[in-house]
């Protein structure tokens, strides 16, 4: 019951802060301590894609294990689906995942989620029978969370293709 209210809560300030612009700078800063934000040349230009949204692709071989796994494991809206990717809603960010001959599984992080409570999102992720993932020479706590320098919390999963995902509570 816990989890569903910090969950909630999380939402009702997600929608509250939508109409703000996201401090970035400030989350970078939360996670490492040689941050320098840079001015632009020319103050009056626009930005390239600064303003514009975000669409996250991942790779997969086999479409109906990425839905299944995407769309029912994690809780994902299949926005639609064709012969060349599934499409789904991240939270406002649109997430591809792409079908491809095969998969080149990156050795880091190809996608990841800020959550509230990563005690009470990775203890769902293992009640939805999804494996956190351990590396060797990392202090990771019994649930495979690893708290980095900065203070903020990760743990890791992968996606049926192998794609390393995470979870992260600033």
């Amino acid at each position: 019951m816990l989890c569903r209210m910090t969950a909630i809560l999380w939402r009702i300030r997600e929608l509250r802060d939508s109409t703000n612009s996201v401090d970035t700078i400030g989350m970078a800063k939360q996670t490492s301590g040689n941050v320098r934000q840079e001015m632009p040349l020319d103050v009056h230009r626009e930005s390239l894609l600064g303003s514009q949204k975000l669409v996250a692709f991942v790779a997969t071989r086999d479409p109906g294990r990425a839905k299944a796994f995407y769309r029912d494991t994690l809780g994902l809206r299949l926005v639609s689906e064709d012969e060349f990717a599934l499409v789904f809603d991240a939270a406002g960010t649109m997430l591809r995942i792409t079908r491809v001959q095969e998969v080149a599984a990156a050795k880091y992080t190809v996608l990841g989620w800020q959550v509230p409570d990563i005690v009470c999102t990775a203890r769902n992720l293992q009640k939805a029978h999804v494996t956190l993932e351990r590396y060797p020479g990392m202090q990771q706590d019994e649930l495979g969370i690893w708290i980095s320098p900065s203070g903020a919390r990760v743990a890791w999963f992968k996606d049926p293709d192998g794609n390393t995902l995470g979870i992260t509570q600033f």
